[in-house]
This record gives C-alpha cells, sequence and structure tokens, in this order.
C-alpha cells in the first residue's frame, strides 16, 4: 500500500496562545502545514490523514479543500477525543487536556492500512526529510525497521524562550534512546543581573533544581517527523494502556501519552530498530508569539528565492 502522511493538527498552542495550525503566514492565506503538504507531494506521498478537533473542523476542511485536496489522491480526517481510551479507562475527574500525541496518531487506527509517516502541522521541515522518509517508507520499512528525520539540535531552538526536545542517542545510524529535555535554549552573552555568562554561546537543558546540562549544538533531536510500519499501531495500542496506569496514579490530569513513548522500550528489548535519516534543513516553527515575525520574513524569501512558487497548489 501506498504510505500515507498523518498530520497532527489537534494541538492547541498553549505557549502560542491560540490556534497556530490555522495561523496564515504568507499574503496568499498559507499556513505553515501547507509547505509541509507540497513537499511530501513532491517527495511522492499521494495519501494524507489529518488529525483534528471538531472544534475547528469546518474552517480546517474548507482550507484543504481549497488547496492540498486538489492534489492528494486521498484525504482523510480522524478526531482526537478526550475520552477516546482503551476499555477499563474513563477520563478522571476535572481533566480537559487531551493525552498527547500518541493518543492523537491513535485516532487514526481505523484509517491507517500501511506505512505511515507523522509529523506536526505546526513544523516547517525542509524538502530533506520528506524525500529521505518517502523512500524509507517505500522501500525500508517493516514491522521491525522504523525511521526519524533527526535535526541538529542548534537549528531547532528559538530565539523567545525555552523549548522541548527529545534528544537522541546512536550508533551506526540506528538509535539507541531518546531522553526528553524539557527547557532548551541557547545561553546569552549575559546573565539576568547584568553578569558575564560563562555558558554564553553553549546550548543548555535547565533541570528541576535550577542547575543547566549542556548539550552538543549537533546532538540530533526529533522534531516528531517519523516514519512507521502499520504494525506500530498495535504498539502504540498497548503501550497507551500500559501508560494510562502511571498517568492516573502520578498525574491524572495532565499526564501525557507521546507517540515515541514506546521505542526506547522497544530499542531495549531488541524487537524494533529506528534509523535516524539526518536532514540538513533548518527546521522553524512558531513555540511563541514572537517567533511569528521571523516565520513570515522566513517564508517570503523561499517565495521569493523560487524554492516555492507564489501559489503553492494552482
Amino acid at each position: 500500500m501506498e504510505p500515507i502522511l498523518v498530520i497532527m493538527a489537534a494541538g492547541m498552542g498553549s505557549r502560542y496562545g491560540g490556534n497556530k495550525q490555522l495561523d496564515k503566514i504568507t499574503e496568499q492565506g498559507d499556513i505553515i502545514m501547507d509547505f509541509s503538504l507540497f513537499d511530501a507531494y513532491e517527495a511522492g506521498f499521494r495519501r494524507v490523514c489529518f488529525i483534528i478537533k471538531h472544534d475547528f473542523e469546518d474552517v480546517f476542511k474548507e482550507h484543504i479543500s481549497s488547496g492540498a485536496a486538489r492534489k492528494y489522491r486521498d484525504v482523510y480526517y480522524a478526531f482526537q477525543e478526550l475520552d477516546d481510551l482503551p476499555d477499563g479507562y474513563s477520563v478522571p475527574e476535572g481533566r480537559t487536556k487531551p493525552y498527547g500525541t500518541g493518543q492523537a496518531v491513535l485516532a487514526a487506527r481505523d484509517i491507517i492500512d500501511a506505512p505511515f509517516a507523522v509529523i506536526n502541522a505546526d513544523d516547517y521541515y525542509g524538502k530533506e526529510g520528506f524525500r529521505k522518509l518517502y523512500a524509507f517508507l517505500k522501500n525500508d520499512c517493516d514491522a521491525e525497521h522504523h525511521c526519524m528525520i533527526g535535526f541538529e539540535i542548534e537549528k531547532t531552538l528559538s530565539e523567545n524562550g525555552t523549548v522541548s526536545r527529545g534528544i537522541c542517542t546512536s550508533q551506526d545510524g540506528k538509535m539507541t534512546g531518546i531522553v526528553e529535555h524539557l527547557k532548551v535554549a541557547k545561553e546569552p552573552e549575559l546573565n539576568e543581573d547584568g553578569t558575564a555568562n560563562e555558558l554564553a554561546g553553549q546550548i543548555t537543558d535547565t533541570l528541576a533544581d535550577g542547575s543547566k546540562e549542556i548539550i552538543p549544538s549537533d546532538a540530533p533531536v526529533s522534531m516528531n517527523c517519523w516514519g512507521f510500519s502499520y504494525e506500530y499501531m498495535e504498539r502504540l495500542k498497548s503501550g497507551f494502556a500500559e501508560a494510562l496506569v502511571g498517568i492516573n496514579e502520578n498525574n491524572p490530569l495532565k499526564g501525557e501519552f507521546y507517540i515515541q513513548s514506546p521505542i526506547n522500550r522497544q530499542i531495549r528489548e531488541g524487537s524494533c530498530s529506528y534509523q535516524i535519516l539526518t536532514s540538513s534543513d533548518k527546521w522553524f516553527g512558531v513555540t511563541y508569539k514572537e517567533d511569528k515575525p521571523d516565520v513570515v520574513a522566513k517564508f517570503a524569501e523561499l517565495k521569493a528565492n523560487g524554492t516555492y512558487p507564489t501559489e503553492l497548489w494552482k
């Protein structure tokens, strides 16, 4: 079966302050996702599934039907629902937050029937990653072999605050682990009190006790650009049920299940391998509202220099 591109577009950016998935970033009315759809189509994808919420279903579908749907052969929609839980589980009283990217992808379990890629709607990945992703899914993906497009961490930071990043370790191009770092940023020249910062220019993660962990500038990170076999859906199903036990015990109102949550366990067990396919492209997105002007300028430049046509879908 032809690979499916799965786009997670159900989230509301808490730090951004609104639905950044549908925020226009070009004079022609494009959103960030349009550029990923364009690059994926060029790479060979012809099937796409959007994971959204009913809250903005009509406006979202209208945007797609007037653009990308003109090109893609098959367009599907799935809905992330808070109460879409395994048998025997219910939503704790007071919880309003969905259960994360793992639950989001599971919303498409009745649609996905082939190897599939997963990306965020509000991230720009560049062209190289989609070419590598499609080639892997067509030629190298099976129940035991999956992939991730890895970006150098220095190319994924925001100038307007800290970011969360999944930092990967690897050997011979295969992932050996992935660790979430929650407050990653490049250190400024000066401290808040005006004194010289001895870590200036370094990339660090601020730990719970306030100390800093230095991260190599070329460390590969996951930006939620994955390639999975169809069988990974079964691992997600069982992993979600297992994760809910801990979530309900430790953080019932805000705990999350991530799409990559089963990966470390699979690697330890030796049941699957994850190829890290590196991309030299620079990722960018709008983590914070203050990021938007820079992103708008970058897309204007990409159209001006011919990387993209002025009108993407004509």
